[in-house]
């Protein structure tokens, strides 16, 4: 009997820890959208709401008629105005030691940041690139606009 007690703790503890490793996988997490807001991903396109997960490697656009906003596990706010492509290049957060690193790429459009834990415990981690532009972050406000070349 404990054998099979043992086996199952064993069991619970592993898909417990699996689940835990699952849900921080993503990156962030859509707290407001409006218009015309998708996320491509693996050559989809996926609906953005509130409530939908954004990841590392998705392309975040908006359309003309579309604002975003959303929230990154380090408690980054992040929030897109119309016509925007947004990249999440590269997105990693440690919450018990609150490291991390933050780079998005900006080909158009209007991105509004208030940064979070990444940025306040190493600025050097969170860069904003643009294509004539690389930022890194000392502030803890501000917006970037990229217009088409």
């Amino acid at each position: 009997m404990n054998k099979m007690i043992t086996a199952g703790l064993g069991l619970f503890l592993t898909l417990l820890a699996a689940g835990a490793s699952a849900a921080e996988d993503y990156a962030g997490v859509i707290k407001t959208a409006r218009g015309a807001v998708v996320a491509e991903r693996a050559g989809a396109k996926v609906a953005l709401a509130p409530g939908v997960k954004v990841s590392r490697g998705d392309r975040i656009v908006t359309g003309a008629d579309g604002y975003l906003g959303m929230t990154m596990s380090d408690d980054t706010l992040l929030t897109l105005g119309p016509g925007t492509v947004l990249r999440l290049d590269d997105y990693r957060f440690d919450a018990k030691t609150h490291d991390g690193s933050f780079l998005v790429s900006l080909t158009k459009g209007v991105l509004s940041v208030v940064t979070g834990l990444i940025a306040r415990r190493s600025p050097d981690a969170f860069v904003v690139k643009t294509r004539v532009s690389t930022m890194g972050v000392r502030g803890t406000e501000f917006i970037v606009e990229a217009n088409e070349l």
